[in-house]
């Protein structure tokens, strides 16, 4: 059995007390002081996440961004050189290999940041599928990725003498420490913030140092427990739950990032042969009526028949109850309500509309 891999910022959280977990292969802090407290740092405060687990891969060479673009559903040419774009790279059927950000450094060169389970998938499938001239490099354990999210991200930034202020989405250069670093206006929370990519061997006293800026702010660091709950309360899909082989843009309500005006991409023709046809079911959200706490593969129901399954369920610390995405039969419309099976019991739910809490990451 392969052994998971660790952070370069491993022996901070083993010394900041870090409960664990294995995570797409790596090793990872799922909590440290809780995940409420840390879910509600972010919310009202900021807090400090490890994410170097995401995976990280360089695209370059003649026409690597033109080459990209050819691969992934979303458009490049609607954004320029340091902006950046969420993204979907999908198989010939439609399903979704991975979901990823895609950085346009330049018409010569793409950063990509996939899940931590799939890089080695897209880095292959990109490699095979390139062309002369253009070459596609796993950086995977070249570079850290922390996530400092939260109202006063830019303070604590700037007290480091890193770049801020970037439009959402956007990207700029800086150096800390003596190494150079991508400061990302970007993040999975729903929260103003930023994530840096480093490189891994001045990931460690980054990481000391934004800690240390940030306690007159009341930083906490945060685990990947609160990142869930974080992203869960924005209605931000998580691959291999909510998106999957089996699970399609078009299916997860996610067509805005998907050109369809673009003269091909991969999985171009079954994906629009599913929006044409409208049938199949689609991803909504769930907000309890009651006291219900919604888990991944329960059975969700209307009038005593099953019409979907929840993909990801948990305890909403901003809203005080259960919200959950699920995939629903297409009779089944925002503002009906519905069962959820836990535990046995019929727990009501109402449809929603994601995202269930108002969302700052757009603040300028």
């Amino acid at each position: 059995m392969t052994e998971p891999l660790t952070s370069p910022l491993h022996d901070r959280h083993v010394a900041l007390g870090a409960k664990f977990s294995e995570f797409g292969g790596w090793l990872m802090p799922l909590q440290y002081s809780g995940v409420v407290a840390e879910h509600r740092a972010v919310r009202s405060a900021v807090g400090v996440f490890d994410v170097s687990h995401l995976g990280k891969a360089r695209v370059r060479g003649a026409g690597a961004a033109a080459f990209v673009n050819a691969c992934l559903t979303n458009d490049l040419d609607r954004i320029g050189p340091g902006q950046a774009q969420y993204n979907l790279l999908c198989a010939a059927d439609g399903g979704v290999v991975d979901d990823l950000i895609a950085y346009l450094i330049s018409p010569e060169e793409v950063f990509l940041i996939p899940n931590a389970a799939n890089t080695t998938t897209v880095v292959r499938l990109l490699s095979e599928a390139a062309p002369a001239g253009v070459e596609v490099v796993n950086e995977h354990t070249a570079h850290a990725v922390i996530a400092v999210q939260g109202t006063s991200s830019d303070e604590v930034l700037s007290a480091l003498g890193l770049p801020v202020g970037q439009d959402y989405m956007s990207f700029a250069s800086g150096t800390w420490g003596g190494s150079g670093l991508i400061v990302c206006r970007t993040g999975y929370t729903g929260e103003r913030g930023y994530e840096l990519v480093v490189p891994a061997e001045a990931a460690a006293p980054l990481w000391d140092a934004v800690l240390a800026a940030g306690a007159e702010y009341d930083i906490l660091p945060c685990g990947l427990g609160a990142r869930d709950t974080l992203r869960t309360e924005m209605g931000y899909p998580l691959h291999g739950h909510d998106l999957s082989p089996e699970i399609s843009p078009v299916m997860a309500n996610l067509g805005w990032a998907v050109g369809w005006a673009k003269p091909s991409f991969w999985g171009a023709d079954a994906l629009r042969a599913q929006r044409e046809a409208k049938s199949g079911p689609l991803l909504r959200g769930l907000k309890a009526l009651g006291r219900g706490i919604p888990r991944p593969h329960m059975r969700v129901q209307a009038g005593g028949a099953d019409v979907g399954e929840v993909t990801s369920g948990t305890f909403s610390p901003t809203l005080g109850t259960g919200i959950a995405l699920a995939l629903l039969d297409r009779s089944v419309a925002v503002g009906h309500t519905v069962d959820v099976v836990v535990r046995d019991r019929l727990e009501p739910f109402e449809v929603v509309k994601p995202p269930f809490v108002t969302p700052g990451v757009r603040e300028s």
